[in-house]
């Protein structure tokens, strides 16, 4: 009587380095145009910046809210990691949280996370998980900071983010490129008014994360 055989384990497929350089390419190039334009700006001028064929866009993503969901969440997710090296390179808790403020202005987060909240589903798995690594380790890096003795104990998390929002945008009237030489000057000024001991009392109280997205 035949016995029964295990099947043959199936190999798992790796993408080729070519794609993965196609992906990156889309991806970089799509930041800057989203940055630029705006979310609604046409494919295939994002195509010809990252110089692959329409094709390539569609075949890595399916539609521009996939595009844009893969743009923010890569944005939030070097945010989160620059933060992270900092604070295992050096164990300082404020220069972490420096890292991650300034970071987050050189990736433009600030122009691109309200394209998600007002243009496509803000409630996506991969946007809640990049987001909730952001949040998580902004938190745990301003616990440690305040218990340092190195962080004002009267700022929450939400405070911060509002902040670097606020900041790191550029002026009314002025263009990106512009408006950008102010940006780490004005970011610095804020991070020092976060140091204790702190100076002043700061009105109402802090906000949360759960505060700010009720927004």
């Amino acid at each position: 009587m035949p016995t029964a055989t295990s099947p043959a384990p199936r190999k798992v497929s790796r993408p080729r380095a070519d794609a993965v350089r196609n992906r990156e390419r889309i991806v970089a190039a799509a930041r800057e145009m989203f940055v630029e334009h705006g979310p609604d700006v046409p494919l295939d001028e994002i195509a010809r910046r990252a110089g692959v064929g329409n094709a390539t866009v569609y075949r890595n993503f399916p539609d521009r809210e996939a595009l844009v969901r893969e743009v923010v969440c890569s944005v939030m997710d070097r945010t989160a990691e620059a933060a992270e090296v900092a604070l295992a390179e050096s164990g300082d808790a404020f220069s972490a949280l420096e890292h991650f403020v300034h970071t987050a202005a050189d990736e433009r987060i600030s122009a691109l996370c309200p394209m998600i909240s007002s243009t496509f589903d803000q409630h996506h798995p991969d946007l809640e998980a990049s987001r909730r690594r952001v949040e998580q380790l902004v938190e745990e890096v301003m616990r440690r900071a305040v218990a340092a003795g190195q962080l004002r104990a009267d700022v929450g998390v939400g405070d911060l983010l509002i902040a670097v929002a606020q900041l790191s945008r550029p002026p009314a009237g002025t263009d990106c490129l512009r408006g950008d030489r102010f940006v780490h000057r004005h970011l610095q000024i804020f991070l020092d008014g976060l140091r204790a001991p702190a100076r002043s009392a700061l009105p109402g109280r802090a906000v949360t994360v759960q505060e700010l997205r009720a927004c």
